[in-house]
């Protein structure tokens, strides 16, 4: 068994791409071996900043050989038939055989093919994936016509420690290729000569010597256990940023961390700025001090070892924060100097979208709703409410928001507590983007919650009014995100919530704007709770919660408060998973598909009460009379929320629902005892939906 070493070095490769160009190398020589019949035991794929590397073990040194069966014509087809067959494959008759194919005879080719090198199986597939390496982007260099993510500068590729022959054509006007080796190089900086390599085992010790880590989990822990260290020498601690990590971890291939100050003056502007400019523009790490904020220092990851401890490195970068941080500084005192309400009128200069209007626009859409959604929220005061909707989006028109995207509310908080505007409309600022995404936090503060709720609901209902949904993996306004953001301050925040009816508040919002009828259309409101419907599976998937149960509840139609909604679920979960439930379930079913069967045959509709008069047998009249009683008890528990004592109630016809099936022939020659025991099978239907729709309930 063998060994492949396959490297490609180049200039930088960003870093955003590096974990998706070691993946997507791993997976395409593992899909052409598999392809070609060739085992290994091992492959694993490495990447630094200039170089993607894959290493697989346990490589056969020769292909295996190869069975080849064709079949052929019938053995009594026409003669141009077979002379046809016989010329595809170059041979003569003499080298077929017979074979029973069902019940005719057909001629088959049968041969072996002799297994060729490993190596040969190996250059052709790697050339292949160096011509079409699927890199995000790519460019071109020199006069070459190749596309690669940045200059690609050697190739190194060696089986059984012998070069396999690839050649990367450059497709220039020279015709200039690159021809594998077994030579690459180290740092940029602290190595200058070749190394020439017989293996993965002696290229990665070599490059290490040549101060190269290649494996990036041994980078990224080297750079976290560094900074750890150095923080910890200062009284501090790295603040935590696995992302940033992640990053650096691409930007380096000897990573030495260091530490710089920065300077008192801007330890006034907020913190958000200041790691955000460090975290953005120079990849630096924010260190907190001992209370749990922000100290006035910083790490950088350098490349390099430097002679001078990296003195000189850490001035340089002080120097760059310094202008960024003036910049930032500046940005502050500006914005300062006018209020948030001062600056609402600006909001009517940003398109929000074509069809709808306005950033103005849509907080004028918020602000009127927040007012309504006030009364839903227990503590909400709808003043309150209703200022901070209408500061929301203020912050946009800011110095500060237009250089760092990423502080949008945050600087809004920041700006109202300066005008001293009360906490509740400050923090609702910051937060009515929450939440981001379902690591996030959900707000909970009652102002927060009505203004994060109406700024999501406005850009459903009036996406959704376009008819810009989300269309398979396209969701271009993130409105699925919207939606799970609803459906998270709702059942996070406990909220007895007439989904329908908001959702129509929020489309009379846009009343006046083209394209927007004056009344709320059925199939919009239709649209948007199918919608929710399968966001609120795709939140509950990981509580365990079955998607058709959601289905069944959702499918009475009228259900439209989420939380009450999950309280039906949970109840029906109960019973489902009870020892009555399977048996209900296959009774209910076995109902309702008699029910649709004969009232197909018929033509009408069997949905009148039953008459206790045509009741012949003990078992319809038991079962009528529990259905009477179940009825009641099941809407009386509705009627109370109180869900669970309706499936109990409900599991209680169990005993009747099974005697009658067996013992009653629904199908009776007598055609009015016949309607009476379908009236009867209507009335069990009946009483099961007013809980869910139980033909939904999957098994």
């Amino acid at each position: 068994m063998a060994e492949l070493l396959l490297e490609l070095f180049c200039e930088e490769i960003p870093a955003r791409m590096q974990a998706r160009a070691a993946d997507d190398l791993q997976r395409l020589v593992t899909e052409k071996l598999k392809a070609r019949s060739v085992s290994f035991d091992f492959m694993k794929a490495f990447v630094t900043p200039r170089r993607l590397t894959l290493v697989v073990t346990g490589l056969p040194k020769m292909q295996p050989d190869q069975k080849i069966e064709e079949k052929g014509p019938k053995i009594d087809a026409p003669t141009q038939a077979i002379e046809g067959f016989l010329r595809k494959y170059g041979i003569g008759l003499d080298r077929c055989v017979k074979k029973e194919v069902g019940k005719a005879t057909h001629w088959f080719y049968e041969d072996v093919a002799k297994g060729g090198p490993t190596s040969h199986v190996l250059a052709t597939e790697i050339e292949t994936i160096l011509e079409h390496f699927p890199w995000p982007k790519s460019m071109r260099w020199a006069d070459g016509r190749t596309l690669w993510v940045r200059p690609l500068r050697s190739v190194i590729a060696l089986f059984d420690g012998a070069l396999v022959p690839v050649d990367f054509d450059l497709r220039g006007k020279k015709g200039e290729k690159i021809s594998a080796a077994d030579r690459t190089r180290g740092h940029r900086f602290l190595s200058s000569d070749e190394i020439t390599v017989t293996s993965f085992a002696d290229y990665q010790a070599k490059l290490k010597a040549a101060k190269v880590i290649l494996d990036q989990a041994e980078r990224r822990a080297s750079i976290k256990a560094q900074a750890d260290k150095v923080a910890a020498e200062a009284g501090f601690t790295v603040k935590p940023d696995e992302g940033l990590l992640d990053e650096v971890t691409g930007l380096v291939e000897w990573p030495v961390v260091l530490m710089g100050r920065i300077d008192a003056e801007f330890m006034s502007v907020p913190h958000e700025v200041l790691t955000t400019s460090m975290r953005v523009n120079q990849k630096y790490f924010a260190l907190l001090d001992g209370n749990g904020k922000l100290a006035p220092r910083f790490l950088v990851t350098a490349n390099i070892e430097a002679s001078d401890g990296g003195a000189a490195i850490v001035h340089g970068n002080e120097r760059v924060l310094r202008a960024r941080l003036s910049d930032a500084k500046f940005f502050w005192d500006q914005d300062l100097k006018t209020g948030l309400a001062a600056r609402v009128p600006q909001l009517d200069a940003i398109t929000y979208h074509a069809k709808l209007g306005s950033v103005g626009d849509k907080s004028r859409r918020a602000k009127a709703l927040a007012r309504e959604l006030a009364k839903y929220i227990p503590g909400c005061e709808a003043g309150l409410a209703n200022q901070a909707a209408a500061l929301a989006k203020a912050d946009l028109v800011s110095g500060m928001v237009g250089e760092f995207p990423e502080l949008q509310g945050i600087m809004g908080r920041y700006y109202a507590r300066a005008e001293n505007l009360p906490d509740d409309v400050a923090d609702a600022i910051a937060d009515h983007y929450k939440p981001l995404g379902p690591n996030d936090s959900c707000p909970s503060a009652p102002v927060s919650v009505a203004v994060a709720l109406a700024d999501k609901i406005d850009t459903l209902t009036g996406f959704f009014a376009i008819d810009e949904k989300p269309t398979g993996s396209k969701d271009p306004f993130a409105l699925r995100r919207a939606a799970l953001g609803i459906i998270r301050l709702i059942l996070e925040n406990r909220l007895r919530l007439p989904l329908r009816d908001i959702l129509g508040h929020g489309y009379r919002g846009y009343q006046g704007v083209a394209g927007f009828s004056e009344s709320v259309p059925k199939a919009v409101i239709d649209d948007l709770m199918e919608f929710f419907a399968d966001r609120l599976k795709v939140a509950l998937k990981e509580q365990g919660v079955r998607h058709d149960l959601i289905t069944a509840v959702f499918a009475l139609g009228d259900e439209d408060d989420l939380t009450r909604l999950l309280a039906r679920v949970a109840a029906l979960k109960g019973l489902i998973d009870s020892a009555d439930g399977a048996n209900l379930l296959a009774g209910y079913k076995r109902a309702a598909n008699i029910l649709r069967i004969e009232e197909k045959k018929d033509g009408v509709a069997h949905d009148a009460a039953p008459d206790p008069t045509w009741l012949r047998q003990d078992e319809e009249t038991a079962l009528f009379q529990a259905l009477q009683a179940t009825g009641k008890a099941v809407a009386e528990a509705v009627g109370r929320e109180e869900f669970g004592v309706a499936m109990s109630a409900l599991a209680g016809l169990r005993a009747p629902l099974d005697a009658f099936f067996d013992k009653v022939t629904v199908n009776a020659d007598e055609s009015d005892l016949r309607g009476n025991r379908l009236r009867l099978l209507n009335a069990i239907r009946a009483s099961f939906n007013q809980v869910a729709d139980f033909s939904r309930i999957e098994g």
